[in-house]
């Protein structure tokens, strides 16, 4: 085969050339573009790999973003808990000032003043925003954390920033944790609120009220007969004829009755040994302390530590004549005594026996029903009216659950706040409450609940002592039996009291259509509910002032010998010092309030019969910054988290672009050369094509 001219031109030019242009077009184009490729069908595996480490800086860039946004709320919050806390060492301050017995009540006014203004600024702390949106409301950041009575009105939500696949960090506190969290490692406290004196000491001649001693306090060496008093001058060593009834709840939640006696001689010391005998002290262990405070009252302090439960209530009865009007099973029979012996000894008491004196320990406000005191305000312990507030009735007892220490909810069962010790031991089948006061018309009910098993038929309730039963239901659930004593919530029981209160009682005793009908329509009226602090409470509608009045308490309270009440709802009880579960701002107005009252000590003789005094005040004072200084160091731990998420994503997010730029981004030095090299080869090519062609040209002539 002859090779032509023809064909060497389109073996050396025809094929290098076109594969030069396209050579030189792409290294042209990644220099243009600074990329390698520009499609996926450039090369499949290196926009495979660019696009995932563009997906990996889309995410680093959102969790940048992220933890940049949630540190400035984490960081705000850092800065208003440092003022929280400056501004509660003033507070601690002014209450130790306060206490130190040395200001008039010019002085104590004035401190009392700076304490509300500084309350003010806890307030508008509290409320602290940042580009509208509240810091303390939990994930209900449009809310007002606070209102103006202190109340909190967020919720207990976390909000959480998004720090990669699965991770998430919470950045901000919630106002359940700062104004309502909880501190285990606190001990519980409580104090009596009656001041005893040492009545040997006020009366050294108890045959003589004219002659006069001084009103010291009663410490715990002193006796029985001072603490008690007498009608002779006869120190009786034989007879114990001083009879206590004490009441209360231990650490664990178990309820207890307790009724004792003691000789004049006996010491007060021996008095408290008792007491703490009945919370379950023994000569190894002590599960409470048991102490006299400034003012002789009776101070138990838990040694449990985390437990919310414990309680106290106690009433002493001496009969004066000598005879046996002190010793009873039932406490309504101390009725007929009185309560001021200072009225008994000055011969001025109008009691029905002004011979039997009923010393009380506890006592709480007026009665709310009439605005006065009872005769013996301080022997009911549970079996006592709820507080009124215009349209609003209030229950004393927080409902707690045995096993958590969580205030109760709509949904907690009636069995997991119980002491189920008591009664019918392991259940509440069998157990009966008493419903007694007026409904929104003034009409007086008095109305029995029943708890039984589905087997006894399920829980009732009754307005004629028994006769005539309706069933409570279940409203949740469809083709319902009466609801099973152990499984009776909260929610349930408050939709019998809504009914009984407002007057609207199902049309039938066991139809279940008629029961909701009745519980639908008492809340056109009112409603019952649990408080944040889990109290129940009843508020009626389109009313400033309701004629309801209400008292909620187990069938059996008051009967000395029968088991304690399995459920407390109201109570006479004694003032808390120190509790785990913390309520800054009620705490606060009631440190407030007892500078204002000038009180050091409680006193029930004072405008306030329920505070606590300055002295108290202070290891109040002193919990509320321990809880504050711990949830400000949970913040402080929040804002480091995130501000090492943040510097740890930008060093990811650098390293990513790094890889990246390796893969698809263009070498402009490597680019350059390649370039040249074409060039060279591309100018080559075309020269030697040049001299082939003259060559075929000359040996043609």
């Amino acid at each position: 085969m002859r090779i032509t001219s023809s064909m060497y031109y389109k073996s050396l030019y025809g094929q290098n050339s076109s594969q030069l242009s396209k050579d030189l077009f792409d290294v042209n184009k990644q220099i243009a573009s600074g990329l390698q490729i520009q499609y996926a069908k450039d090369d499949i595996s290196t926009f495979t790999e660019t696009m995932r480490l563009d997906n990996e800086i889309a995410s680093l860039s959102e969790v940048k973003q992220s933890a940049n946004s949630a540190y400035k709320i984490s960081n705000q919050t850092d800065v208003i808990l440092n003022d929280f806390e400056d501004t509660m060492n003033r507070t601690r301050t002014l209450l130790v000032q306060a206490a130190n017995g040395t200001h008039d009540d010019t002085s104590l006014d004035s401190i009392a003043s700076e304490l509300r203004g500084l309350e003010d600024h806890f307030k508008s702390l509290a409320n602290s925003s940042i580009n509208g949106q509240y810091l303390f409301s939990g994930s209900a950041i449009d809310t007002k954390p606070i209102d103006d009575n202190g109340v909190y009105q967020g919720n207990d939500e976390p909000l959480n920033a998004f720090l990669g696949s699965g991770v998430q960090q919470q950045y901000n506190l919630t106002g359940a944790e700062l104004f309502l969290g909880e501190e285990v490692l606190v001990n519980r406290e409580v104090s009596s609120n009656v001041v005893n004196y040492d009545m040997t000491k006020k009366y050294p001649d108890f045959t003589d009220p004219n002659v006069q001693g001084s009103p010291i306090p009663l410490d715990s060496g002193g006796t029985i007969r001072g603490l008690m008093g007498d009608s002779d001058n006869n120190i009786d060593t034989v007879n114990s004829k001083h009879f206590f009834y004490l009441r209360g709840t231990k650490s664990d939640g178990t309820a207890f009755n307790e009724k004792f006696s003691m000789r004049d001689d006996e010491s007060v010391d021996a008095l408290l040994s008792r007491i703490g005998d009945a919370y379950g002290n023994t000569p190894d262990l002590d599960i409470v302390n048991v102490a006299l405070n400034g003012s002789g009252e009776i101070v138990v302090h838990d040694k449990l530590n985390g437990s919310s439960k414990l309680d106290f209530h106690m009433v002493g009865a001496t009969d004066l004549s000598g005879g046996a009007a002190a010793d009873v099973t039932v406490l309504d029979d101390l009725d007929d005594g009185e309560n001021n012996f200072d009225r008994i000894i000055n011969g001025t008491s109008t009691a029905v026996n002004p011979n039997l004196y009923v010393k009380e320990f506890v006592v709480s406000p007026l009665d709310p029903a009439s605005g006065a005191a009872t005769n013996i305000n301080g022997i009911l312990y549970d079996r006592t009216q709820f507080s009124k507030d215009g349209a609003q009735l209030s229950s004393s007892s927080p409902q707690i659950s045995r096993g958590t220490n969580a205030f109760a909810t709509n949904s907690t069962k009636l069995s997991e706040v119980a002491d189920l010790s008591q009664g019918n031991a392991g259940t509440l089948d069998g157990t009966q409450f008493t419903l007694s006061g007026t409904d929104i018309s003034g009409v007086a009910y008095d109305v029995q609940i029943d708890l039984k098993s589905t087997l006894n038929g399920g829980s009732t309730f009754s307005l004629d002592g028994g006769v005539t039963n309706y069933n409570i239901y279940d409203m949740d659930t469809a083709g319902r039996k009466a609801v099973d004593a152990d499984e009776m919530t909260y929610q349930q029981l408050m939709d019998v009291i809504n009914m009984v209160a407002t007057g609207n009682i199902p049309a039938t005793t066991n139809t279940d259509t008629d029961y909701d009908k009745a519980v639908y329509d008492s809340k056109f009226n009112a409603k019952t509910y649990l408080s944040y602090d889990g109290k129940i409470q009843f508020e009626e509608y389109n009313t400033t002032d309701t004629k309801a009045t209400m008292a909620l308490y187990d069938t059996n309270s008051g009967d000395i010998t029968a088991d304690a009440s399995v459920m407390t709802f109201n109570t006479n009880n004694a003032l808390t010092i120190r509790d785990p579960k913390t309520d800054f701002f009620k705490s606060l107005d009631e440190m407030i309030t007892a500078v204002e009252n000038h009180n050091l000590y409680p006193d029930s003789t004072s405008s306030d019969v329920r505070n606590v005094g300055i002295e108290n005040a202070i290891s109040k004072m002193d919990d509320l910054q321990d809880h504050v200084f711990r949830s400000h160091s949970y913040v402080g731990a929040q804002s480091n988290s995130l501000s090492r998420s943040i510097e740890r994503t930008e060093l990811l997010e650098i390293s990513t672009k790094t890889l990246r730029s390796s893969v698809i981004d263009t070498d402009l030095a490597e680019a350059s050369l390649t370039l040249t090299q074409l060039n060279l080869n591309y100018e080559a090519m075309l020269s030697t094509v040049g001299k082939t062609s003259k060559l075929s040209l000359v040996n043609y002539l």
